[in-house]
């Protein structure tokens, strides 16, 4: 099962959900890599430390009570959830990790 997702505001991160052979596990392929070669693994929103868009990004899944590990390896994002979560809910929180704006926001000078 594959859904496509795509913002068109601000600076878009296109989003391929992906269900996997575990169950409560799913996985989002990007169109950006967000560690290079690396892996960072969280299993918790304490974990979830430093200026990495790996970190984040997990620190952002965490705060929805959604998940209970995120590893990101370059552009795939590996998600345990929480129980009764559905995958489709945090596809959202992932499109926005580089959203610097909001439609109406008037640019600043200086």
């Amino acid at each position: 099962r594959e859904l496509r997702y795509a913002r068109r505001v601000g600076q878009p991160v296109a989003v391929t959900l992906r269900t996997t052979a575990t169950p409560g596990r799913v996985r989002f392929d990007l169109n950006r890599s967000l560690t290079g070669m690396g892996h960072e693994r969280y299993a918790s929103l304490a974990e979830a430390r430093g200026m990495t868009p790996g970190a984040e990004l997990a620190r952002r899944l965490f705060t929805k009570g959604a998940v209970r590990a995120v590893h990101v390896y370059s552009n795939t994002v590996t998600v345990d959830l929480a129980p009764g979560v559905d995958a489709t809910s945090l596809v959202p929180v992932v499109e926005e990790l580089y959203r610097h704006w909001q439609p109406g926001m008037v640019p600043t000078v200086g």
